[in-house]
């Protein structure tokens, strides 16, 4: 089908897990009776932004995909005929963890896993203490409504990312995300670095030809330190905005997309074909030095 109703869930989450979890099936339900066939739900969503600190027991809030969250999700997803895009964290074995998000099919079955590939390290997003970066490789997911990809928070700064997983015949890129403002910042600061986000992952629509539905969490956490800054969006293949959230509320919004846009565009502003594969060995080195 080419029309698809797209749900975004922004949210705001405590410290409880499965008063996380209930919410987030609630905002499900919620999207579900707008019309969505495809919800996404934001970064680790089942806890509060954990990676601010190096704390050992956060490891507790990891837990194994399929598992407990997966399983309550799929339940849901098959009820609702849904597909419903989870980001969790993933304890794959005793001191082995990852940032994982799991794809469950319209009828409940649940289709597979994307591993956060690019792990960052920077003040209050330690991220590197507890994720070791994917080994999946990029993935799409054929799912009852639509082909898609998914790509998760730190992967929307890499334009490789986006372009291997539209390669791979995703329709559609999701993004979950969890992205703050420090409180101590100021407003200008704030401001560009909102719009470097939004238009990195913009430019990855019009560099592919795709959708991009990128979904953020919301509201203080780290006790008032850290303001997550919402602004989930909807951009269309050409990088115009059909949707964009608040920095404040929390929002349940269903956009349509037009999937067979990918070809008007694609055939209009042909930088699929125009790409020079045969020059671009040089990508995979880590830094070219002068000769």
């Amino acid at each position: 089908m080419s029309i698809v109703k797209i749900g975004l869930v922004q949210m705001s989450c405590t410290a409880n897990k499965q008063e996380n979890l209930a919410k987030a099936i609630s905002k499900l339900r919620e999207a579900a009776a707008k019309g969505a066939q495809i919800v996404c739900l934001q970064e680790l969503f089942t806890s509060l932004y954990f990676c601010d600190v190096e704390d050992y027991r956060n490891f507790d809030l990891a837990e194994a995909i399929p598992g407990p969250s997966t399983d309550a999700l799929s339940a849901v997803a098959a009820e609702l005929n849904i597909v419903v895009i989870a980001s969790l964290f993933e304890k794959r074995a005793q001191g082995l963890y990852h940032n994982t998000t799991a794809v469950l099919d319209a009828d409940g079955s649940y289709l597979g896993k994307y591993r956060k590939m690019h792990i960052p390290d920077d003040p209050a997003y330690y991220e590197k203490f507890y994720f070791t970066p994917g080994d999946l490789g990029y993935k799409v997911f054929r799912t009852k409504f639509a082909t898609f990809g998914v790509l998760i928070c730190w992967d929307q700064w890499y334009p490789e990312a986006a372009r291997i997983t539209s390669l791979m015949g995703a329709e559609i890129l999701f993004y979950p995300t969890a992205i703050g403002w420090a409180s101590s910042q100021d407003a200008e600061t704030n401001t560009e670095q909102y719009n470097a986000w939004q238009t990195i992952q913009r430019s990855h629509a019009v560099a592919n030809g795709v959708h991009v539905v990128s979904v953020n969490r919301v509201g203080f956490e780290q006790d008032g330190a850290m303001k997550f800054w919402g602004g989930s969006f909807v951009s269309n293949p050409f990088g115009s905005l059909l949707y964009k959230a608040s920095h404040e509320e929390e929002e349940v919004a269903v956009v349509d997309i037009d999937t067979q846009k990918t070809e008007r565009y694609r055939t209009h502003w042909p930088f699929m074909r125009d790409r020079r594969i045969d020059s671009y060995q040089q990508i995979t080195r880590r830094f070219i030095d002068e000769e």
